[in-house]
């Protein structure tokens, strides 16, 4: 594990930043969860990141992805069940952290990432370089 070697009074203001950045996503993470909730849902905050399961939210998941476990948006990780969001907790943080570098970019760059792998004739998901780095980093 790599030790963060900035000094806290730059560590923080970068943090914020990078909230910032990321927190359209978030919103809308945010929004998802809550209609989960109100659907039987529950929250959960770990790590950063608002954990959202059950409900609306296991429904959405099995509906839009058809196969994910979890997903990530901003700040926020969807998961089917609390035992999905454990499983997948290490990968969906790596998620977190690419939500926080790319911030508003993420989503067009990772849904051109997926199209550009298809046009090569790879697997948009599991070759989408975001994936890949998401799973070498927390398999």
């Amino acid at each position: 594990m790599r030790k963060n070697r900035l000094p806290a009074l730059v560590r923080w203001p970068l943090k914020a930043l990078a909230i910032i950045w990321a927190s359209p996503y978030t919103l809308f993470g945010s929004l998802v969860g809550v209609v989960g909730m109100c659907s039987g849902g529950k929250v959960r905050f770990r790590d950063g990141a608002l954990e959202f399961h059950g409900g609306g939210v296991e429904w959405l998941l099995a509906k839009v992805t058809g196969f994910a476990s979890a997903m990530t948006w901003g700040h926020v990780i969807l998961g089917r069940t609390d035992t999905a969001l454990d499983l997948c907790a290490e990968h969906e943080r790596v998620h977190v952290r690419q939500y926080e570098r790319w911030g508003l970019l993420f989503g067009p760059a990772y849904l051109l990432a997926s199209a550009w792998m298809w046009a090569r004739g790879k697997r948009p998901y599991r070759d989408n370089p975001f994936e890949r780095e998401a799973y070498e980093k927390a398999p």
